[in-house]
């Protein structure tokens, strides 16, 4: 009975072995087929598309169709979810009568802190500050799986009543869908920034149904305006395709419904100009609040209590407001056109701005999902109306609130988001009106330069330095910030310890080639310099002092030194501050180095030049791997081939390839799954050594004479 017993758990583990292995299987089959897939695919774009600026087209054209249709399927899903809560949850909750809306939020609420408690990592990479990091960031990888998270966390939220917009999130989805698009058709990291950027640019413009919008919402925050020739065409085509797109499934329409605005006479701009400055202060309030409550919940609140407990008493309290003011709820649209309609009272406009500018500051440190641009929108609208009615009441005027409302929310939106020129064609696009482009702009210059003197910086240069991140604004900067002291810095630097005698000092100098010594101490530390400077004034007096005197009574004490861990751009700004050519480079007061000027120029234009090479041999890379052959000069050319069967498993220097082939090996490149989601390229191409073992998935990049390139053709035989 035993031995039965046994036997039928051996049966058993067969089985559970033989269906794991079946499992297995069907998942490498699986990978297998989405590989070759993918594999087709870029074959068929390369051979229709084989010149460099039709490829671009194409794919800025297909970067904006998909990254359109992603943002229509994001606006019904939206509605789809605003649906459920309100009206199937609400129906569901009867028994709490007109109070059961207060409960959907905290419930949105509690489901959003569910994702975060599954995915914490990825929760935490929201917002257009994720995209911007990309782009900034090389290697410029956004994995998928947070753009999908980030789809539906923000969806969750604002379907279920809580006040916030969807313009950011959509952005990061935008971004997230470019990136991915990118990295499957292989592109440089260059090109993977600008559609990256793109696609950013182009959901902005389909949310909003705004395309120069957009395009100039991608170039002021997401490439921190940085403009080039290539990336204004990428963003036009994609813009311009996301917005068709976005036009065709969600209407031509205007979000906004108001009479055509009356802007006064040109004699009552100035109140414009102040409407503007009292715009920047109340983003400014609200980017300081927001900022105060960040710390708050961090380090206090949510150490104290589980996220779950503190995001549903958020969204209780939101409930609560929404209860007695419903245009609290959602987006916001619904009550910036009652406010354009006046239909709402001024105490009622008055409340919500209150409320608006109090929950969704709360809401997003509390960990919720959602952007604020449509809550800019909501507090400029409110903002004007209560501005105009006062006009009118206090002083007299006959003004039409409605040409004050939306040259408010122009002022508020690039108050608050510092992007003044999107602000402006976003407004200008949604309302399709001109007559009041003077006062608007006006206002939201008058705006963004109250917060730029407040912050200094735009709001996403703020936060992203509040999470440890510099951003430079040039390739000049980043190739400085790029390159270390310690990889630049001279050894030939010279030392005399301080009790050196004058003359033997004055001998050094004249006989070394540098014109800066550096006195050491016992221990040998560096305690002084000694120059030109030093040795003029007591040259007169050389012989009554050249046997009383020593290194150290001569040497300057102000001795400004380096760490050999500093970046090139650090030195190069310390170098035009303090007006010196040189600094001794130190660690732990032991000097072991000199940066010198013309050293940090000369590593400058090294790596400036290397990198526009790797630029364009990248480039050439991408074609020799989709045609497998590029013709250098006349008899020679570069070929890629897969390893015989007789090198695998073996170093490079035994192959001994250029004495048996007549072939040197520029590079090789390693293939890994397309859809890898770590920060590396799907083809990593590497510059081995001769030690390197070469392995079977390894692709051979070949350089030769044209008749021993076909001598290669052999080994796929082998």
């Amino acid at each position: 009975m035993n031995g039965y017993n046994n036997y039928y758990v051996f049966l058993i583990l067969v089985k559970f072995r033989l269906n794991y292995a079946e499992e297995k299987l069907m998942k490498l089959n699986i990978s297998m087929f989405r590989t070759a897939l993918i594999n087709v695919v870029r074959k068929t774009y390369h051979a229709i598309f084989r010149t460099d600026y039709t490829s671009f087209i194409f794919l800025a054209i297909i970067t904006g169709a998909v990254v359109g249709f992603s943002t229509v399927l994001f606006h019904h899903s939206i509605e789809f979810f605003n649906e459920i809560f309100f009206e199937q949850t609400a129906g569901g909750l009867y028994f709490l009568g007109a109070a059961a809306v207060i409960a959907l939020p905290a419930i949105g609420m509690f489901i959003q802190s569910m994702m975060i408690l599954a995915a914490p990592d990825i929760a935490s990479k929201k917002g257009v500050v994720e995209v911007i990091k990309s782009v900034a960031t090389k290697g410029s990888v956004i994995p998928f799986r947070n753009t999908i998270f980030h789809f539906f966390a923000p969806v969750i939220s604002i379907g279920s009543g809580n006040t916030m917009g969807p313009e950011a999130p959509a952005a990061q989805l935008g971004g997230g869908v470019a990136n991915k698009l990118a990295h499957l058709f292989k592109l440089s990291d260059s090109r993977k920034r600008v559609f990256t950027a793109a696609g950013s640019g182009a959901a902005i413009a389909a949310i909003f149904n705004t395309p120069l919008g957009g395009i100039f919402f991608a170039l002021e925050i997401i490439l921190l305006n940085e403009f080039q020739t290539a990336t204004f065409s990428a963003l036009i085509l994609a813009t311009v395709t996301s917005s068709a797109i976005s036009r065709i499934f969600l209407g031509n329409k205007s979000v906004f419904v108001f009479n055509s605005p009356d802007v006064g006479g040109y004699e009552h701009l100035y109140l414009y100009a102040i409407l503007g400055i009292i715009a920047g202060l109340i983003s400014l309030l609200f980017i300081r609040y927001s900022h105060a409550l960040d710390p708050i919940f961090k380090k206090k609140i949510l150490k104290r209590y589980p996220q779950w407990i503190v995001m549903t008493l958020v969204g209780l309290i939101m409930g609560v407001c929404g209860y007695f003011y419903k245009d609290i709820f959602g987006i916001g649209y619904v009550g910036i056109n009652n406010i354009l309609s006046n239909l709402l009272s001024w105490k009622t406009v008055l409340v919500l701005l209150a409320l608006k500018i109090f929950l969704v500051p709360l809401i997003l440190n509390s960990g919720g999902f959602g952007g604020v641009f449509a809550p800019s929108l909501f507090i400029g609208a409110s903002l004007g109306y209560l501005y105009a009615v006062g006009l009118n009441y206090f002083f007299g005027f006959q003004f039409d609130t409605t040409a004050f409302i939306l040259v408010s929310m122009g002022a508020v939106l690039g108050g608050i988001n510092s992007i003044p020129i999107s602000a402006i064609l976003i407004i200008f696009e949604m309302t399709k009106d001109y007559s009041f482009i003077l006062p608007l702009m006006l206002a939201v210059v008058a705006s963004t330069m109250v917060m730029q003197i407040s912050l200094k910086k735009s709001v996403h240069e703020k936060h992203l330095e509040r999470q440890g991140y510099k951003l430079a604004q040039s390739k000049e900067v980043l190739l400085l910030r790029s390159i270390q002291v310690q990889e630049v810095m001279q050894k030939d630097i010279v030392l005399i310890p301080e009790e050196t005698p004058l003359p033997k000092v004055l001998s050094a100098l004249m006989e070394s080639k540098y014109n800066t010594f550096y006195t050491t101490d016992q221990k040998g530390n560096i305690v002084g310099k000694i120059t030109n400077s030093e040795i003029k004034p007591i040259i007169t007096e050389y012989e009554h002092i050249r046997e009383v005197l020593v290194a150290r009574d001569i040497a300057s004490k102000d001795v400004i030194t380096v760490s050999e861990t500093e970046n090139l751009d650090y030195v190069m700004k310390l170098f035009e501050n303090k007006d010196s050519d040189e600094f001794p480079v130190v660690n732990n007061y032991k000097i072991i180095g000199i940066i010198r000027r013309q050293d940090v120029i000369a590593a400058y234009n090294r790596e400036s030049f290397k990198y526009n090479v790797v630029e364009g041999f990248a480039r050439e890379l991408k074609s020799i791997s989709v045609n497998k052959f590029t013709k250098v000069i006349e008899g020679y050319s570069i070929v890629e081939k897969s390893p015989p069967k007789e090198f695998i498993g073996r170093e490079i220097a035994d192959i001994k390839l250029r004495n048996n082939y007549g072939l040197e090996i520029l590079m090789i490149k390693r293939n890994n799954s397309p859809y890898t989601e770590d920060e590396i390229e799907s083809n990593n191409y590497i510059l081995p050594n001769p030690q390197y073992v070469i392995g079977a998935d390894d692709i051979l990049i070949l350089f030769g004479a044209d008749d021993k390139i076909k001598v290669t053709g052999e080994w796929e035989n082998n």
